[in-house]
């Protein structure tokens, strides 16, 4: 069986698929890997390390895919490279199959076997494939940092000569995966932190990282299934705002993570909210690249409203290409070891991994979920 990597083409996108390490495991198990040329040049892997790990270099893009039994990615791919993949062939990526149903009709319509990332279940058997929660974990820590430099103050306490500087207050909204590096983040640079989610049972969680959790009662449901965020009525969101507003009031730092998979993320911080700040004060929304959680996100652009800067970052974790790859090859390593079998995929749609994660094959969709958002963009259409 052939593997192959595929560099990234997204703008901005550092990351890669596997790494020299991961690639030896697979050549061991009696894998062929294929490596685009400069694929890991982005994270810092050299062609010559993943020949050194056992796998061909592949200079020709449109041969790797064509030629490969099963292509990895890290980005969705483009058009011209869905038309490359051979019929029949697979795809592991991030695939964003909620959020854009037209990508996985044609994918379907190659008959390609096709995986998406973020649908691994959030369960402790697929734990080391979770690839949405590893990535997740590096945008938590690398907002913290953005907000730490655009800061204009320090975020420990510290007691000088010349007086005792207090801390800096950071709110977290959305104790996810991101929510939770972000606190532990905050809290290693010393400042003091409170986190808000919309799920009550995310309390034990962002107190045991010593942050302050911010309660609002909510009478419906919040947590669908999977543990994820679920997405609430305007009534609850209005309520959610009205506790949060006196808290965004006297933070210095706010960090919002909150995202619905396949929806526009929730507006949690209004632009009256941002007025109410101080001068100087630092938003960095997560959510960014859906839609953001803050009324004055601009996605990818940095702006100041009131006196407040507003980071509206997209693709965090590419910023960190190392160890986002690492991380990402490790749960696609994972996940190859448990689809490969006797030198070929094994599809137990049964299985829970591998029936919510492959949304097409042999030519049809087969996540109900992906299917009703096509039926939804038909009905619009018409």
């Amino acid at each position: 069986m052939k593997l192959a990597v595929a560099k990234e083409i997204e703008m901005g996108e550092r990351r890669v698929a596997l790494i020299p390490d991961t690639v030896a495991k697979l050549v061991k198990l009696g894998l062929e890997v294929w490596v685009e040329a400069g694929a890991g040049e982005g994270a810092f892997f050299s062609d010559a390390a993943y020949e050194s790990a056992g796998a061909k270099i592949i200079a020709d893009a449109a041969t790797l895919w064509s030629g490969a039994d099963v292509v990895l990615k890290v980005s969705p791919p483009k058009e011209h490279e869905i038309h490359w993949l051979r019929e029949e062939g697979a795809l592991i990526s991030f695939l964003n199959p909620l959020a854009d149903p037209a990508l996985v009709e044609r994918l379907a319509h190659r008959r390609v076997t096709a995986f998406a990332m973020e649908l691994i279940p959030r369960t402790t058997r697929a734990q080391s494939m979770d690839a949405l929660s590893s990535q997740r974990s590096v945008a938590g820590y690398k907002a913290v940092l953005l907000a730490a430099a655009a800061l204009p103050k320090y975020f420990p306490m510290l007691t000088t000569a010349a007086g005792t500087i207090a801390p800096a207050k950071v709110l977290i909204i959305g104790a996810g995966v991101a929510g939770l590096q972000a606190i532990a983040t905050a809290r290693r640079l010393g400042a003091i932190v409170e986190a808000y989610d919309i799920r009550p049972v995310a309390k034990e969680e962002v107190q045991s990282l010593g942050a302050k959790f911010i309660e609002v009662k909510l009478d419906e449901e919040t947590q669908a299934a999977g543990g994820y965020a679920k997405e609430i009525s305007d009534v609850a969101k209005q309520k959610a705002q009205q506790v949060l507003a006196e808290h965004i009031k006297a933070s210095d730092v706010v960090i919002t993570t909150a995202q619905v998979p396949g929806k526009k993320a929730p507006v949690m911080v209004t632009e009256e909210m941002v007025s109410q700040m101080k001068p100087g004060s630092v938003i960095v929304d997560i959510a960014a690249d859906q839609g953001g959680n803050c009324a004055c996100t601009e996605p990818g652009k940095d702006v100041v409203r009131h006196g407040v800067t507003i980071l509206g970052p997209i693709n965090l974790p590419a910023t960190v290409p190392v160890h986002a790859s690492q991380l990402y090859a490790k749960n696609i390593l994972t996940l190859l070891q448990y689809l490969i079998k006797d030198g070929g995929l094994q599809l137990n749609f049964e299985d829970d991994i591998i029936g919510d994660t492959c949304i097409t094959h042999a030519g049809e969709i087969r996540n109900k979920r992906i299917k009703d958002a096509l039926a939804e963009l038909t009905v619009n259409a018409g």
